[in-house]
């Protein structure tokens, strides 16, 4: 819902609103934010709130680091955990320099500059994410272990599923801010977990998955927990995905996807450090239901890019290399330009590799070329990329491939 600078004002007198979280993301998508007073909103809007960028991942050095975060109406929301009485709200906020200019390692605003680019190109994107995390329990001084909650397995139920109650409450919780999940299970991992979202245009669904993450974490600390987002935190159980669930549609009718996923296909080995951007996500790699090799397929999950088993307006294709410790903004935005890169050059979709690439032969899986080995080799392929190059700001790209 989009409001008024005066509603604004109004809904915050009106429901004892007594601090404004000012929320934004690093270049590495963690979210970050500075808690202001009701008195300073009316100047929030007009002009920005001030924040010193030299301590932000990747958001420059300490000669010029005065940048302003400015508000998004449209993202305000409550914080359900915070008190009845004082509440807090949140605002997702784009990010300027003082003069007005947009800041041009915002990825919240490089993705909406993606989603407007594919607009005036006819096409409009929709984005699901599926989380996966683990839960893992704290020792005597509240630290985190890597003891998970349970030892359930995938869709396991209670008593041997200990993280329901969990998943609930953080499902709940999300209800309460405006973001719909579709399901929620346990997953193969001891103590992992899982929670689905219904589609959404691309900023929100960006904005649903660290809103999501925030909310997880917050709500495992309730319960005395961790939760823990990284790819591969046991080495002997499956690791964590992000995978993500995509649909196009074109205003002309036609049907582009199979030129966007050869888009994808095309260009996912240059953007993996962006989708993968941590050591321990190329352990995660070609096991465990993650895929090693660019294919595609309807059939199995072996496969980058899987066509689930869905209908009509649920049509869509699955991404499974991206892991939660990726900034969705850029991970969205760089999907969107694979995509119409694939759409304005009528890329073909390779014949579907209908085999289980975990189990074929080398005379099988040598016709495939495969995902990065490891993050280094990921950012020689991000830095020598022109399509990377071509998508991000120079100061962006670099922190990357540093």
């Amino acid at each position: 819902m989009v409001y008024e600078k005066e509603e604004i004002l109004q809904y915050i007198i009106e429901e004892d609103v007594k601090f404004i979280r000012m929320t934004f993301c690093d270049v590495m998508g963690r979210l970050r934010n500075v808690s202001i007073m009701p008195d300073e909103l009316d100047r929030a809007f007009d002009y920005g709130i001030a924040i010193d960028a030299s301590a932000v991942a990747g958001f420059g050095g300490e000669v010029y680091s005065d940048l302003v975060l400015c508000p998004d109406a449209s993202t305000l929301c409550i914080l359900p955990w915070r008190p009845e009485h004082g509440r807090v709200v949140r605002m997702f906020c784009s990010v300027h320099y003082p003069d007005g200019r947009p800041f041009e390692a915002d990825t919240r605003a490089i993705l909406a500059r993606a989603v407007e680019d594919a607009r005036k190109e006819g096409y409009t994107f929709f984005f699901g994410p599926e989380m996966e995390f683990y839960l893992f329990q704290l020792d005597e001084t509240g630290a985190p272990t890597k003891t998970p909650y349970d030892h359930a397995g995938y869709m396991d139920v209670a008593p041997e599923d200990k993280g329901e109650n969990v998943r609930r409450e953080a499902c709940l919780t999300l209800e309460q801010m405006g973001i719909r999940p579709e399901s929620s299970h346990h997953e193969e991992g001891p103590g992992q977990n899982e929670i689905d979202f219904r589609y959404a245009d691309p900023v929100a669904a960006a904005d649903n998955a660290v809103t999501f993450k925030s909310v997880v974490a917050t709500v495992a600390a309730g319960n005395g927990l961790c939760a823990d987002f990284s790819p591969k935190p046991l080495p002997d159980a499956p690791g964590s995905g992000m995978h993500i669930n995509l649909s196009v549609r074109s205003a002309g009718s036609a049907d582009v996807m199979p030129q966007v996923m050869a888009g994808i296909l095309a260009h996912v080995y240059d953007i993996s450090a962006f989708l993968n951007p941590l050591e321990e996500s190329y352990r995660r790699f070609g096991c465990r239901k993650a895929p090693r090799y660019i294919s595609w397929s309807s059939e199995n999950r072996s496969q980058l890019i899987r066509i689930p088993a869905a209908f009509g307006e649920y049509r869509r294709a699955e991404l499974r290399s991206p892991d939660p410790s990726c900034n969705p903004y850029l991970a969205f935005a760089l999907l969107i330009y694979a995509g119409l890169d694939g759409i304005r050059r009528s890329l073909p979709l390779p014949a579907p590799a209908d085999v289980n690439l975990f189990t074929a032969p080398e005379s099988v899986t040598s016709q495939y070329r495969t995902l990065p080995a490891n993050l280094d080799e990921a950012k020689q392929a991000a830095k020598s990329s022109e399509f990377a190059a071509a998508q991000l700001p120079k100061c962006l790209l670099d922190y990357y491939t540093r």
